[in-house]
């Protein structure tokens, strides 16, 4: 995938602004708070249709504007998002607008790494669910419906154990509920647990790209949704109401991150951690590529933080291969820095911001 160009409107710090990209490597430079992370963002809105950063719609308009516009131009589509404070988004593939928001994930796949991302590695099951849950819905509809459709549910069963306490629940809806819930939990962790198997091989690979210690990196997959689950699940109704929520199901699953066979989280060094985190991410970027067929954007945001140089060297000679990658977007407060790196680039652009 190619994005030609791209038009803001009062999001975040960017009044107006207007983009020309560079089908390769597209270096945004300029110093901290000059707008380099909230153009990648933009780039991610029509992707996702929702912040990378976990800002919410109304706070990414600039100060005291109701609305923002972003207007991308592909190489074969143009995607439109608008929100305006009060309303709710809008949003238009080719000029029309479908059934649902969600229709667009996977047009644009797109994989991005963050400076925060190793809080996927020092944080809860939720941000890993996250990372994997949005690999998957970029190329399996199926997968994401269940998923929208799960966590409806789960919200509305969640919120009925909550009326009186928990003590006077509406027994007949409890199990309308739960005969909704428990297929579609077999269905999203199947899923989880065979991605889990078919990912692995691209993380031990790009692992061992990044870093010639010989370290392997693994995932282990956790989930109480088995063969036994719904079973299970019928069981610990009461306990469900005691507690006044769901205490299990697909949304407790998790992913652990493990080098050498042991968790990363609790013995990996800071520098270990940022080489899985980017590993992952470019694991991610070659499953992509394999299952839509499309070479996904990447979106690089200060990358070349927090590596030490060899790293980095290995990293750079990575991206610059015209075979395996296609467009890429590089933040940096270095100017120099990037300039040098890719200065023998065939086809690439330097964004300053000022």
């Amino acid at each position: 995938m190619i994005l030609k160009s791209l038009r803001l409107t009062h999001f975040k710090n960017h009044t107006k602004s207007h983009f020309e990209f560079e089908e390769r490597i597209n270096c945004v430079l300029g110093k901290n708070g000059k707008g380099k992370t909230n153009l990648l963002d933009a780039i991610y809105y029509l992707s996702f249709t929702k912040s990378a950063v976990g800002s919410q719609d109304k706070l990414t308009i600039s100060h005291d504007q109701q609305a923002f516009t972003l207007f991308g131009t592909y190489e074969n589509l143009t995607i439109a998002l608008q929100f305006e404070k009060g309303k709710v988004k809008t949003l238009k593939i080719d000029g029309q607008e479908p059934d649902r928001l969600s229709d667009v994930i996977g047009k644009v796949p797109l994989v991005i790494v963050l400076p925060d991302d190793t809080s996927m590695i020092k944080e809860g099951s939720e941000e890993r669910r996250k990372f994997f849950d949005g690999a998957l819905a970029q190329f399996d509809n199926e997968y994401l419906k269940a998923l929208l459709q799960y966590n409806k549910l789960l919200k509305q069963r969640n919120s009925l154990l909550k009326q009186e306490d928990g003590r006077k629940v509406n027994v007949q809806l409890l199990d309308t509920y739960d005969d909704q819930l428990i297929p579609l939990a077999l269905t999203i962790s199947n899923k989880r647990r065979e991605m889990q198997e078919v990912f692995l091989p691209f993380l031990e690979k790009n692992y061992a790209d990044l870093h010639e210690g010989g370290e392997k990196p693994a995932l282990n997959f956790k989930s109480h949704v088995d063969n036994s689950f719904k079973e299970k699940f019928k069981a610990n109704v009461q306990k469900d109401q005691i507690m006044q929520r769901t205490l299990l199901g697909s949304h407790k699953d998790d992913f652990e991150f493990m080098l050498d066979g042991e968790l990363i989280k609790k013995f990996g060094s800071q520098g270990q951690q940022k080489t899985f985190i980017i590993a992952l991410k470019l694991a991610l970027y070659d499953f992509l590529k394999e299952q839509t067929g499309k070479k996904p954007l990447l979106l690089l945001d200060d990358i070349f933080d927090k590596l030490d140089d060899s790293r980095i060297h290995l990293l750079v000679s990575l991206l610059l291969d015209n075979n395996r990658f296609q467009q890429i977007f590089i933040t940096d407060a270095r100017k120099d820095r990037s300039k040098e790196f890719f200065k023998k680039a065939s086809k690439v652009k330097f964004l300053i911001l000022n």
